[in-house]
């Protein structure tokens, strides 16, 4: 038996119960770590049946010759299927992944640039620029993790007739880990020691540490798209070529750019020079933002002006409406990692210093009280807003770390209860005076702010009406999602800088082992992640909490070698900042809700177990024959 056959066989044990988490880690580590992190990890959601006319998980039956989804792909030639048009209502701002903090710039980018390695749909590693994925057995990776070697396919050139060489792999290692680059995606590739290309077709990696995660900076859209050394002359701090690929890159990916207006549209071609001569199926993508999550919906699932809509944060009973048996589109949810989360500001918003706002070392006067926290977390009726508003598949949660099941901590939970955040809020004498509790001249009263959106509205709403009934008075704000999720240094509404008390939005997980997701509450020396203005506010943790705690089990996953290391070190971080209240959970979000033709294969969309994004295997969509 294979390898991975038996990874899928000990996988299914698990699921069944007939193995605990324990004795799954303990074969999959027996069977190779580079297998068995990717299978361990794998989406515990099974294929379900679809429920009231929502389609859920369906696995694909055809693959191409890496092992993407390829339904009905046999028999096409390139760009036969003309034009498909995406509807994408937060429209990108620019389509650099490596500086991006919003999913809507790492979608578009994605159609262009490409990683060393993907996701499949189970959790698995797939091989994309690469002749296999490294391994102890095929003796590419070291037995003890500390280098790996990428074989690049032959022949696979960029988009301007450039070969993709080893020294690209080189190239984009420098710029990322360049602090003045200001990428996003720097801690990911911080662990690296040292990258050397062999030759033009090997990279051989060497890590500062061993590392069960060693394949976490290569694989997938989120941390792993390779840059084109040549477009920058071979100089990583060449800014302004930098500036200029975020408006205009090149890529190895199925499309080439052919115009891009930010906030409004991006429009795709297919790449001639595209390593498979039958690949895309699509001639054009047009990729169409603004609008709003409804109109979105209804343009796929109603009149089918579009063919694939992303995100329909939308209610159940709109969704409900929109749906028929013989309507254009069907609508989707694919189980993932998603988490709808409200975020606490240890900082103050209100305060000045050194031109900024929420600076590190000026606390919030009021929310750095744990009492306060703690009754804001009671005051919360997540399964409300859940049930209402998300609907089948997206429940309440406690956790941060949702989806990825070997993950999930035994040790939290959540409860909704008014009278006991009351009298927690009596307790640490906060009194009230008329509506709003007070204390020391302090009022619990604080700006909430989220992206334009029905659901996050009503959110809000719901939120607000319970924290009322605590004395809490919230002040709703609602920014257009192209700002709130924009990471322009000048740009004061996004939520890198967060010059408010409290805010609300959706991460993922978007690696087997989830490091860059993780980064997001790691402060690091001298609280050198948090977002400041010294680092242009991509610094990944936001809302400026610091727990010793966190970052030395951050720092001790960084260096994890086995799986049951990862597993107890991911927990420990969880529950350290559920325990602290920084994060308030209120939703497990699909990996995506999406709408899509019923004339285009939904199999080939697979979100590679929640951990990829919505455009990853374009290359493999195609149009049913009529």
């Amino acid at each position: 038996m294979s390898e991975k056959g038996n990874l899928r066989s000990l996988y299914e044990q698990l699921k069944t119960g007939s193995i605990d988490r324990r004795g799954f880690m303990q074969g999959a580590t027996a069977l190779g770590v580079a297998g068995g992190v990717s299978m361990f990890l794998a989406n515990a959601a099974a294929a379900g049946p679809s429920r009231n006319g929502w389609a859920f998980y369906s696995q694909a039956t055809e693959v191409d010759a890496n092992g993407a989804p390829a339904v009905g792909m046999e028999g096409k030639t390139r760009g036969q299927d003309g034009t498909i048009k995406l509807l994408q209502w937060q429209a990108p701002t620019h389509l650099m992944a490596h500086r991006s903090t919003g999913t809507k710039d790492y979608m578009a980018a994605d159609i262009i640039n490409e990683p060393l390695l993907r996701y499949a749909e189970d959790g698995s590693l797939l091989p994309n620029l690469v002749t296999e994925v490294p391994s102890v057995e095929n003796g590419l990776l070291s037995e003890d993790l500390t280098t790996a070697t990428f074989k690049l396919i032959e022949g696979v050139v960029w988009s301007d007739g450039e070969p993709l060489t080893a020294n690209d792999v080189v190239f984009t290692w420098k710029f990322i880990t360049e602090p003045s680059n200001n990428s996003v995606t720097s801690d990911v590739w911080g662990p690296i020691a040292d990258i050397v290309a062999e030759d033009d077709l090997t990279a051989v990696v060497t890590f500062a540490s061993p590392s069960a995660a060693w394949f976490d900076p290569f694989t997938g859209g989120n941390n792993g798209h390779i840059y084109p050394a040549h477009v920058w002359g071979g100089d990583h701090l060449n800014e302004e070529a930098s500036t200029a690929f975020q408006m205009s890159p090149i890529g190895t990916g199925p499309f080439v750019l052919e115009s891009f207006e930010p906030s409004d549209h991006a429009n795709y071609v297919a790449n001639e020079l595209y390593r498979d001569p039958n690949r895309p199926a699509f001639a054009r993508v047009e990729l169409k933002g603004g609008g709003d999550a409804p109109a979105a919906a209804r343009s796929v699932l109603q009149t089918g002006d579009y063919d694939y809509a992303w995100n329909l944060q939308v209610e159940p009973d709109v969704i409900e409406s929109l749906i028929s048996d013989d309507g254009p589109g069907q609508f989707v949810v694919k189980a993932g990692t998603s988490l709808e989360r409200i975020h606490i500001n240890f900082s103050d918003p209100n305060t000045e210093v050194n031109g900024q706002r929420s600076e590190k070392n000026t606390p919030h006067p009021v929310l750095t009280d744990p009492a306060v926290r703690e009754a804001m977390n009671m005051a919360i009726d997540r399964e409300l807003i859940a049930s209402t508003l998300y609907g089948p598949g997206q429940p309440a949660t406690a956790n941060i770390l949702n989806g990825l099941e070997a993950f999930a901590s035994p040790n939290t939970s959540w409860t909704y209860d008014i009278d006991a955040a009351n009298q927690i809020l009596d307790d640490a004498g906060w009194v009230l005076d008329g509506d709003v509790r007070t204390k020391d001249g302090l009022k619990l009263q604080f700006v909430y702010q989220t992206s334009v959106n029905a659901v996050r509205q009503k959110t809000q709403s719901i939120v607000k009406q319970s924290f009322a009934l605590a004395g809490i008075v919230v002040d709703l704000e609602q920014v257009d999602a192209s700002i709130f999720f924009d990471s322009s240094a000048g740009n004061d509404q996004n939520i890198g800088h967060m010059y408010v008390d409290i805010n609300m939005y959706t991460n993922n997980s978007t690696s087997a082992i989830p490091i860059a997701y993780m980064n997001d509450w790691y402060a690091g020396p001298d609280g050198v992640n948090i977002a400041q203005k010294e680092n242009a506010w991509t610094g990944g943790n936001r809302q400026r909490w610091v727990s010793a705690e966190y970052d030395a089990a951050y720092e001790a996953l960084l260096v994890a070698t086995t799986l049951e290391e990862a597993a107890e070190l991911l927990i420990t971080q969880n529950d350290a900042v559920i325990n602290d209240r920084a994060v308030i959970p209120l939703v497990n979000r699909a990996a995506d809700a999406y709408g899509i033709s019923r004339t285009l294969y939904d199999e080939n969309v697979a979100l590679g177990a929640g951990l990829e994004y919505n455009y990853w295997n374009i290359a493999n969509w195609n149009r049913k024959a009529e």
